[in-house]
């Protein structure tokens, strides 16, 4: 299949299959007779099956497993017998655990609460800043998409550094503060959930403004020019109008800030105090620092299992909403 797809293709197309793995791949699924359209619709299954549900498998079975003080530091599901049969061994424990320690449950309810209110917050900034894009003269259109975008282009690590020097108590903000006369003693943020929510915020607020700018810009404007020849304020349209069409944009945004910052680790770890519980931190003590594989694999199924529970309410909330259009 890939010597086939060479052949009389644009030049772009046949430098991507000089690459081995992916001549492989299309040699493959050509192999299986999986050619033309079920080719193309079989790539993006076998990525999912080799990159999301191998490792969820894995970590689904560690999940049922022992805790033990060898190598690896869990037990085998299955057992052979003394007379040579298998036995499988599912070890309940460790949703328990999760269940009867009440630290988990207040952990998972601080992650929903942080990665709700900082969704909140970006939808509240990022909405007029993808409105004034989509109203914008189409030539500043895609300047002002790169100035949204630009942040990306540095490392998420830095950008989160950065905001230590800013945030500490002998870091720019407080300087400014005290040089303009305005405070005599700094303002403690550096290690509490304001600085959480302000890296939170800062992080994700391009994800939320992307796709409701997309979803703005497709608005028709024929829709507002009625709404004003019959009489109707420019807020009343929006409210109206608008609004309600951007509605997509809204969930769409939101779910892309919430789903992340629900596991969020290194904004808490790196800007948070000791205080701040977030589901993510408490992952990576559990399999780091305390070596108990089986508890954060729990963790971790429980986390996403929550987050498919999300995506199935975004998805019936975004269908609605077409629906409703």
């Amino acid at each position: 299949m890939g010597d086939r797809l060479a052949q009389g293709s644009e030049p772009l197309v046949r430098t991507l299959l000089r690459f081995a793995p992916l001549r492989w791949a299309l040699n493959a699924i050509g192999a299986l007779g999986l050619a033309g359209r079920r080719g193309v619709i079989a790539l993006p299954y076998a990525w999912l099956a080799l990159f999301f549900l191998v490792p969820f498998l894995i970590v689904l079975k560690i999940s049922f497993a022992e805790q033990l003080l060898a190598q690896p530091p869990y037990s085998a599901l299955l057992e052979r017998g003394a007379e040579g049969g298998l036995t499988l061994k599912l070890h309940l424990s460790n949703y328990r655990f999760l269940i009867e320690d009440a630290l988990y449950f207040k952990t998972y309810l601080r992650s929903v609460e942080v990665a709700f209110c900082s969704a909140l917050m970006c939808l509240v900034i990022g909405y007029p800043m993808a409105y004034a894009m989509a109203r914008a003269p189409s030539a500043w259109r895609n300047v002002l998409l790169m100035l949204v975008v630009l942040p990306f282009w540095t490392s998420f690590l830095l950008r989160v550094y950065a905001w230590i020097g800013l945030l500490n108590n002998n870091g720019v903000i407080n300087n400014v503060l005290i040089a303009l006369g305005l405070i005599d003693t700094p303002i403690v943020m550096m290690r509490t959930n304001f600085a959480v929510y302000v890296g939170i915020v800062y992080s994700y607020l391009p994800f939320m403004v992307l796709p409701l700018y997309a979803t703005l810009e497709k608005l028709d404007d024929t829709l507002l020019e009625a709404a004003a020849d019959l009489g109707s304020r420019p807020w009343r349209a929006f409210l109206a109008i608008t609004l309600p069409l951007s509605v997509p944009g809204i969930i769409a945004g939101f779910s892309l800030v919430f789903i992340p910052a629900l596991g969020e680790f290194v904004i808490p770890d790196l800007l948070g105090g000791t205080d701040t519980l977030m589901i993510g931190k408490v992952l990576w003590e559990e399999f780091f620092a305390n070596r108990a594989w089986p508890v954060a694999s729990a963790v971790a199924i429980a986390m996403l299992s929550l987050v498919v529970l999300i995506m199935l309410l975004q998805g019936w909330l975004q269908r609605r909403s077409e629906a409703s259009a």
